[in-house]
């Protein structure tokens, strides 16, 4: 399953598989301090609904819309506008609601208020309304009723593949309240410092809290600081919807650090179950880098397969077959990229060389460590693909 079939499936409207979106909910407390709270339900559904294999869309795309609809970000929409949204963005169900604090009993602590959560879901599909749900709970137990509240959700959208709740709580331990407040604000802040601080302060507040840990990871990534980038994605769980993106780029962390073997470790657990052609091509770079041509090669041909007309593909392969000595496939390959990048000098001069079955020379730079990695990751298109693929 390849990109080239993906773009083909995702540009015909009439076979895009059903996919959810989840809208802030909307604070009818009054507290405006409280504000994050909608936004915060929203991720935890979002993140609960994806871990267990369903199609969501993401925080980018909701706003995004809102853009386009002129919506303002957090502000409590009507029943039309949700259908408008949905509509926009294709969602066969919108998940919505809002949350309000009921001031503690009396002779309790005021700090002791509870939280009540209420949702619905919109079937764009068949145009009618589930019966609304909730939580209800202290407030500082609000990662733990956004956990339950992601279950229902969740058995309400896919009733026959639903893991049981316990199960299901059992994989997401509880996160500190202040924790999850700080990854919030990390993700509503405006500049890239407040974001960092955000996330930073969230993850030490809650060493097990994972979804920080991604976005950290990621800053240091963008930032070329590959040590801190992988020490931080090396901490996000496995129940969470980042998990193989966060290995992914592990892989290249590692990859950049000389970790060729971590490296290659990262890259197949990624393609044991998101098998993209990016995925196999890297793998491919760090079996080749870990001295196994062999498996390096099988990779790179697997790339191919996806998508034959990536020249960075045919030169991964035509550069592997000159160092291990296959000069006559090696032309081929070259060719292959000359012929779709003719301004490829390297590929030029390589292609030169393996016609003159002139293998590599050891300290020689211009022809040591070229392979080409891709740093893009299409996880959400390839779900994408296979959902149509199982209707």
């Amino acid at each position: 399953m390849r990109r080239i079939l993906v773009l083909a499936v995702l540009a015909c409207g009439a076979m895009r598989a059903d996919t959810a979106l989840v809208l802030p909910f909307f604070n009818h407390s009054n507290s405006a301090n409280l504000d994050w709270i909608g936004e915060s339900i929203s991720e935890a559904v979002r993140d609960a609904l994806s871990s267990e294999g369903l199609l969501v869309l993401d925080r980018v795309d909701r706003l995004e819309a809102y853009k386009r609809l002129s919506l303002r970000p957090g502000a409590e929409v009507t029943h039309a506008s949700i259908m408008k949204i949905g509509e926009s963005l294709d969602a066969s169900s919108v998940i919505y609601g809002f949350y309000e604090l009921l001031p503690a009993e009396a002779g309790k602590e005021p700090a002791k208020a509870s939280l009540r959560i209420t949702a619905r879901i919109l079937d764009r599909k068949h145009t009618r309304q589930s019966p609304t749900f909730g939580e209800l709970g202290a407030l500082d137990d609000l990662a733990a009723l956004e956990v339950r509240l992601g279950w229902r959700a969740l058995v309400s959208l896919s009733p026959k593949t639903a893991v049981s709740e316990q199960e299901f709580l059992k994989a997401r331990p509880p996160v500190r309240i202040d924790a999850v407040e700080s990854y919030v604000r990390g993700l509503l802040a405006t500049s890239p410092e407040q974001r960092h601080r955000f996330f930073t302060q969230a993850a030490r507040l809650d060493e097990h809290y994972s979804q920080p840990c991604f976005e950290l990871g990621k800053i240091y990534w963008e930032k070329k600081d590959y040590k801190i980038a992988a020490g931080w994605l090396d901490r996000v769980s496995r129940t969470d919807p980042h998990y193989r993106e966060a290995q992914f780029f592990l892989g290249l962390c590692r990859y950049s650090n000389g970790d060729f073997g971590g490296a290659e470790q990262a890259f197949q657990l990624v393609a044991a179950t998101v098998p993209l052609n990016e995925v196999y091509n890297d793998l491919g770079a760090a079996q080749a880098r870990h001295n196994n041509s062999a498996a390096a090669i099988a990779s790179f041909k697997k790339a191919l397969e996806g998508d034959s007309a990536d020249p960075d593909y045919h030169f991964n392969l035509g550069y592997t077959l000159w160092r291990a000595g296959q000069y006559d496939q090696a032309v081929e390959s070259f060719r292959e990229v000359v012929a779709r990048n003719p301004s490829d000098t390297e590929a030029t001069s390589l292609l030169g060389r393996a016609l003159k079955q002139d293998g590599p020379r050891p300290g020689d730079p211009k022809t040591e460590n070229r392979e080409r990695l891709k740093t893009n990751y299409e996880e959400a298109a390839y779900r994408q693909l296979q959902a149509e693929l199982a209707k």
